[in-house]
């Protein structure tokens, strides 16, 4: 536990996972706000992190809003970043490409330069789509059995929710598309430590002196020490105590949830022992 201590009192900055972590659909956590004031307080920075691709940073900065949370855009990281670095880095000439998403992600790679075109296009994009018809999905596998680089948002197989259904993720329509096709995507977001490495070149950070805060083992653990970052667990979301116990490699810290994080930064900033 002094270690825990120790490494608190190092970090600079927070990735903060959203849905399972500060808020469960449309309802924010009690302790989320008060959180959040404390990091300011602490003069710690933050970026929100999400693998659900379907929306934008715009329309994240007006949900965040809406439940509360004044943020920019810039404060935004998800999986789109990604997948157009690796666009215009290793497939320079894939101007033209075919989304399986939101008009809100088509929106967010149109406003970045690229043409949405299901007639000839270069790549194939799969997202989050919370609007996915049946000939959106047939139009995919065609294109990807023709041989398209064939990419990936995220690999979650469902997204969080707070109502009674279950909410079909990126990596589950992919798993679809595999089988339809005989082809694997290539997979951007977490638990891949990209995003994470991008936050530290950003904000000048060693990866000792970034947090990554979730509410997944598989994602948002997986990523923190992919990228060598401190990993803590909220279990306000998805996995249990019993699960993060079960691991060879455990997350460094464990909590009930962002509120009692604030509690435990708070202690190491004090230079509280245990």
């Amino acid at each position: 536990m002094r270690d825990r201590f120790a490494d608190l009192r190092r970090i600079r900055h927070m990735a903060l996972d959203l849905d399972g972590t500060l808020h469960r659909g449309g309802r924010l956590f009690d302790a989320t706000l008060p959180f959040l004031a404390s990091l300011r307080q602490a003069g710690i920075g933050y970026t929100f992190l999400t693998n659900n691709t379907s929306l934008s940073k715009a329309d994240y900065v007006r949900k965040l809003a809406r439940l509360g949370i004044d943020v920019c855009e810039e404060q935004v990281s998800t999986p789109v970043d990604a997948v157009i670095s690796y666009l215009r880095g290793r497939l320079p000439g894939a101007d033209s490409i075919a989304v399986v998403g939101t008009p809100s992600l088509c929106e967010e790679f149109e406003f970045s330069g690229f043409h949405i075109d299901w007639q000839a296009p270069d790549a194939v994009i799969v997202g989050f789509d919370t609007t996915l018809t049946y000939e959106r999905l047939c139009q995919a596998a065609y294109w990807i059995r023709a041989g398209l680089p064939f990419l990936a948002t995220h690999p979650d197989l469902v997204c969080p929710t707070d109502e009674p259904t279950v909410l079909v993720d990126c990596g589950s329509i992919c798993a679809c598309l595999s089988a339809a096709t005989g082809r694997r995507p290539m997979v951007f977001g977490k638990p891949d430590p990209a995003m994470l490495h991008a936050i530290c070149s950003r904000q000048s950070l060693d990866a000792a002196e970034l947090a990554m805060v979730g509410d997944r083992l598989y994602t948002d653990v997986a990523m923190a020490q992919k990228a060598g970052a401190m990993s803590v667990l909220v279990l306000s979301g998805e996995a249990t105590a019993a699960e993060a116990a079960s691991l060879d490699r455990a997350p460094d810290l464990v909590v009930t949830d962002v509120g009692e994080l604030g509690q435990w930064l708070e202690r190491a900033r004090k230079g509280a022992a245990p």
